[in-house]
């Protein structure tokens, strides 16, 4: 009987502590919503090419290459390193899409803020082709729904059913948006402005529907003309940059400025390529060290800019067997090989382009040489690398290009009767470069530049010289193996030599 009073009093006690728990375990300043404009920001700054772009696809295009091996082998020895095959995966459905999904749900049906579900509607457009062109076959109409549906093992859609519903987006997006409406403030790319966002996506539709030339050249030709009527950019002042900060480092940059900085070169085609035509672009990418025979002898005063001293690091070698060629280059080492500029276009703080005006008209040269659109060929083509040359201005005063030079070159370098196509898609590797996965996608679908494949003897290529795709996660093929499975079947061997849809010989 002792006992009873004691425990009324304990419960009187604790359920006195009790009261009014909940509310004081609350942080009154803690966020309980987020803005989805800035979750529009973070999946676009999300966006910015990194490690894998140097791994991978520039790599593969031959702009850059590294002959050393390890954690980071990839494209220079044309190997299946699945810990950097999978970094798109991972940024774009682990970040990128899951924020535009929420952005999406939350705007879709709120007119108030149409011009803000339009734009997140063309950068997930832009988002999903990223991840296509480099799988194939993915999770698109399921994918990013796991916090909203509950759906942790999303199916595969193949690469043709997306590229449709890509193009539709893009088109209804772009003519969604209006500028009489609410302007979305502050968003990365263009502050709001609608006019912009309406030439981009219009922009990203021009190159959606040139994917589709080998595959489907009537809905190609049908989109081109969709894009064209709704306005794509109209000059430099409408591309599609990250402006990085010294917060928000260049992910390019960070590689080159940091443990890296010594590893990756310019490649020998690519370099060669510029000084046979005499661009006046490769005093603006490259550097070499003269002489040095370490990584700690990059230094300034050994640096020298001049295009004729470059020389470009060959593929086919790693850091043991190159020194054949390096003593036939008559190099002090392999640090001797050209770089790319890390204090200029590979600086922490250097922009980041994504889509541009340079490679839109070299997009519409294509398309009035096919007959799918009205306008010159040549003009198109001249104003795409008048274009590119006048961006480079961009990273700097000193990666800037004279107007004289970009005129002497264009006059040098004219669109030639029956090699149009390479030399447009020519332009369009050089326009895109630092842009890996567009440089990789153009060179797959249009067959140029012509390249010599990695002649690198331990390569996991079976039968193409150039990788095609890169493979599925091993997490994917682990935690959602059933759905990876069915994508393979449709589409082929989970190889780096299989051709994902619009990639036909």
């Amino acid at each position: 009987m002792k006992k009873i009073p004691i425990a009324f009093f304990l419960t009187i006690l604790f359920s006195s502590c009790d009261k009014g728990f909940d509310e004081m375990n609350i942080n009154p300043i803690a966020l309980t919503a987020v803005e989805p404009a800035f979750q529009l920001n973070t999946a676009i700054v999300a966006s910015a090419p990194g490690y894998g772009n140097l791994s991978y696809e520039t790599t593969i295009v031959k702009q850059m290459i590294t002959p050393f091996s390890g954690q980071g082998s990839a494209a220079n020895f044309n190997q299946d390193n699945r810990g950097v095959s999978s970094g798109n995966w991972t940024t774009y459905y682990g970040n990128i899409i899951r924020e535009l999904t929420d952005v999406i749900a939350q705007t879709k049906d709120n007119p108030a803020r149409s011009n803000l579900y339009n734009m997140t509607r063309i950068w997930k457009a832009y988002s999903f082709m990223i991840l296509t062109d480099t799988y194939g076959d993915i999770p698109y109409t399921q994918a990013g729904k796991s916090y909203l549906e509950g759906i942790v093992k999303p199916v595969y859609d193949t690469q043709e059913s997306v590229y449709t519903d890509i193009l539709t987006e893009l088109d209804a997006a772009s003519a969604g948006l209006d500028a009489t409406k609410a302007k979305v403030a502050s968003d990365v790319l263009y502050d709001g402005d609608v006019v912009k966002w309406k030439r981009l996506g219009y922009s990203i539709l021009l190159r959606a529907a040139m994917r589709l030339s080998k595959v489907n050249p009537t809905k190609a030709a049908e989109y081109v003309a969709k894009a064209v009527a709704g306005g794509v950019m109209q000059s430099n002042a409408d591309n599609a940059i990250i402006r990085h900060t010294a917060s928000f480092t260049n992910p390019v940059g960070s590689q080159l400025n940091g443990g890296q900085s010594a590893f990756f070169y310019l490649d020998e085609e690519f370099v060669s390529f510029l000084q046979k035509t005499n661009d006046p672009r490769l005093a603006s990418i490259a550097v070499r060290y003269v002489g040095a025979t370490s990584g700690a002898q990059q230094v300034e005063s050994r640096a020298n800019r001049t295009p004729a001293v470059q020389i470009g690091a060959p593929q086919g070698y790693d850091n043991t067997t190159i020194s054949k060629a390096v003593t036939a280059s008559k190099l002090a080492s392999l640090w001797d090989y050209s770089q790319l500029d890390k204090t200029r276009m590979a600086a922490l703080t250097a922009p980041s382009f994504l889509v541009t005006y340079a490679q839109t008209q070299l997009l519409l040269a294509e398309a009035a040489v096919r007959k799918w659109t009205t306008g010159n060929a040549a003009t198109f083509y001249a104003n795409g690398i008048r274009a590119h040359m006048q961006q480079l201005a961009g990273y700097g005063a000193s990666t800037a290009v004279a107007e004289s030079a970009i005129s002497t070159y264009i006059d040098a370098n004219p669109l030639a009767a029956g090699k149009e196509l390479e030399q447009i898609n020519t332009q369009y590797w050089v326009a895109s470069f630092l842009i890996g996965p567009e440089a990789w996608a153009n060179f797959r679908r249009s067959g140029f530049p012509v390249l010599t494949p990695n002649p690198y003897p331990g390569s996991d290529l079976k039968t193409e010289g150039f990788i095609r795709r890169l493979t599925y996660t091993d997490a994917e093929l682990n935690v959602n193996k059933t759905n990876v499975q069915q994508a393979i079947s449709r589409q082929g061997a989970n190889l780096l030599d299989t051709r994902i849809w619009w990639d036909k010989k």
